[in-house]
């Protein structure tokens, strides 16, 4: 079993900044993909930002204000989030997708809440 532990979240006012970290524990066989994903108050969840061997990838809305990065050592991914917008309020949840021989397995975070007051 994977764990995904959180920190970071908290209440910011517009224009400010937070970031994010998720360090990973256990039974990490091969992390193909980590990443954010976040959900608003009746929203569906959605993809923020995922590092993987190919690169990283942004949410349109976030482009240019958030940064991922990744340390492999130490199994964590981080979010910088720069000037943050209320629209970015919600819970941002840790992703991990592990390579079990030919199979792919996800792995949530609890979810941190990010809260961004106009």
């Amino acid at each position: 079993q994977v764990h995904l532990v959180e920190s970071g979240g908290g209440l910011v006012q517009a224009g400010g900044s937070l970031r994010l970290s998720c360090a990973a524990s256990g039974r990490i066989n091969g992390i193909n993909t980590m990443g954010w994903f976040r959900q608003a108050p009746g929203k569906k969840r959605e993809m923020v930002a995922i590092v993987s061997g190919r690169g990283t990838n942004y949410h349109e809305s976030v482009k240019g204000r958030f940064t991922i990065s990744r340390d492999t050592v130490k199994d964590t991914v981080y979010l910088q989030m720069n000037s943050l917008k209320p629209e970015d309020t919600g819970v941002y949840y840790c992703y991990l997708l592990d390579q079990v021989a030919v199979r792919l397995v996800n792995y949530w975070g609890q979810g941190t809440q990010v809260t961004v007051s106009s």
